[in-house]
């Protein structure tokens, strides 16, 4: 999980996510949840087949003790100890609900029982005079929420599989590598013994150079893929993450373009000049190249700052 992207996303949304939160509260908020189990249970039960980024729904008494057990989504994949009859009344979210008439919800922190970003909304349960007998205490994974408001949740589920397709894919790559690497040492190997003419050691290097910057570029294109893809949380919807993944791949042919050039400018060079001429011409094209990816880096870094902006 990129928690960097998670925070950013929430602070540009934190309205939406902090009413969805206060609004699913009020629907289950009742005073039969204090001292009655089973609708505690059942409640968790409702949300987490509506809400699978609820996690853990517990009872604080007016003191701040916990009177409930610690009430987990049956999707929950921790192991939890038992919190009832922990003293609650020190937490920074008891301490803000207790000062606060309306339902209160904290910013993100870390959690001690899911090890990931949550955020805590609670609000006060009041007896029939209106005196406040307990605080219904709710934990939400904050990357879950903002994934369902965004409609982000199947794509989500379906990341394994692409991690897994994009793996297939550099394993791929990195075998053609290890055949070329295999082609250019064996050529090399070939210069070493007896027989060659002077025009064959001459030009020979050329081939194994060229098998070599083909799979500098495969690899590196591999590697991209590899980082980018499979190893890194990467956020779709950030102009900047796309904006890397291709400056990457751009950067990785033109280091390819360039060498083939020079090549074939050396080649050309011990060959009466007949490659010169090609050679210049894909110079002239890594040229382009390296200017267009200056134009769309500068264009795409200049748009993100006008989109912020406007968030703002």
């Amino acid at each position: 999980m990129n928690y960097i992207n998670v925070i950013e996303r929430y602070h540009e949304h934190r309205a939406g996510v902090q009413d969805m939160v206060a609004s699913i509260l009020t629907g289950i908020a009742e005073p039969c949840l204090m001292d009655d189990p089973t609708a505690q249970h059942k409640a968790m039960q409702s949300l987490a087949k509506l809400y699978r980024f609820v996690d853990l729904l517990y009872i604080l008494d007016a003191s701040g003790m916990q009177t409930s057990d610690n009430i987990t989504s049956p999707y929950w994949k921790h192991a939890i100890e038992d919190g009832k009859s922990k003293d609650r009344s020190q937490r920074p979210y008891f301490i803000q609900a207790r000062a606060n008439s309306q339902i209160t919800v904290t910013d993100p922190y870390l959690s001690n029982a899911s090890r990931k970003l949550c955020i805590t909304a609670v609000i006060k349960i009041h007896d029939s005079h209106t005196q406040t007998t307990g605080y219904l205490v709710l934990d939400v994974d904050l990357a879950k929420i903002i994934e369902f408001l965004m409609g982000d949740s199947s794509r989500s589920r379906f990341q394994p599989l692409f991690k897994s397709i994009y793996a297939l894919i550099v394993l791929g790559l990195f075998s053609v590598v290890a055949v070329l690497l295999y082609s250019a040492f064996t050529d090399l190997a070939t210069l070493f013994q007896a027989g060659h003419t002077l025009e064959a050691i001459q030009l020979k290097p050329f081939s194994v150079i060229i098998f070599i910057t083909l799979a500098l570029a495969i690899f590196d294109l591999g590697k991209t893929i590899l980082e980018e893809e499979v190893l890194m949380q990467k956020d779709i919807l950030r102009h900047s993450s796309t904006r890397r993944t291709i400056t990457r791949f751009i950067a990785a042919i033109l280091i390819a373009v360039s060498i083939e050039a020079l090549m074939l400018m050396f080649k050309g060079a011990l060959n009466n000049g007949a490659e010169t001429l090609q050679g210049v011409w894909m110079m002239l094209t890594a040229v382009g190249l390296l200017v267009g990816l200056g134009l769309y880096v500068y264009c795409g870094a200049r748009a993100e700052a006008i989109l912020l902006g406007l968030r703002k």
